[in-house]
């Protein structure tokens, strides 16, 4: 059975309701980055940069999966299928697909702030001040910040070298270390893109240039056909 590898980012979660990344002011709804997600914001304001992860937590609960999310799982039927996802809902879980990788953590879960390693499900929207590990040490977003390594690179990087089709949806593949999985992936895989603001010019790559809700399941039927 084939490998189909599939990295995707905020362009996939956004026809869900959840907002991108960065807006094109640079702010991610109305905070600067920097006080936010980064281990120094925390250390300055814990407070606000809980609340900031609680509200977000609170969108990814409202949010349901979109046909976009719903189509890949069609792909376990033929193939061994692993989703790379830059984002930190977990849309894909919920829409069925089985085995997805989350480089930037998971904004349904806690962890240590003394030990990464250390995850805790939450329950409801919300992380409060007193919710500590094992250590007693407080409990925060499982997101990986600015500034801090990405624990799941190296699993990545060998999931894409294993990739017969390699599909890239929703990303610009602008943000490190992330965009640099595409070294990884064989010269004679298939290679798929499905974005609606594609710049890409590489040849032998498969463009789609539609919204993931549309392309997504185009694409989906497309490798279905030849399977």
């Amino acid at each position: 059975m084939q490998n189909i590898v599939i990295l995707t980012g905020a362009g996939i979660s956004a026809e869900s309701g959840l907002k991108t990344f960065r807006d094109s002011d640079g702010l991610w709804e109305g905070y600067n980055i920097e006080d936010v997600a980064t281990p120094e914001a925390w250390k300055r304001n814990p407070a606000r940069v809980q609340q900031f992860y609680n509200e977000r937590r609170k969108a990814v609960l409202e949010a349901n999966p979109n046909a976009a999310h719903t189509a890949l799982v069609k792909l376990e039927e033929k193939y061994n299928v692993y989703i790379i996802t830059q984002n930190i809902d977990d849309l894909h879980e919920r829409a069925g697909s089985t085995n997805v990788l989350h480089l930037h953590g998971v904004i349904t879960r806690s962890q240590s702030d003394i030990d990464a390693t250390l995850t805790y499900p939450i329950e409801g929207w919300e992380l409060k001040d007193g919710d500590v590990c094992v250590h007693g040490k407080q409990l925060r977003a499982h997101v990986v910040w600015f500034g801090e390594q990405v624990p799941n690179m190296d699993q990545a990087a060998s999931l894409c070298a294993v990739a017969d089709i390699f599909i890239v949806i929703g990303t610009s593949l602008q943000v490190y270390p992330a965009a640099g999985l595409t070294q990884y992936v064989r010269k004679h895989a298939t290679k798929y893109v499905v974005d609606p603001k594609l710049t890409l010019q590489e040849t032998g790559v498969i463009a789609i240039q539609k919204p993931a809700t549309t392309g997504v399941p185009e694409m989906v039927n497309q490798i279905l056909a030849h399977q």
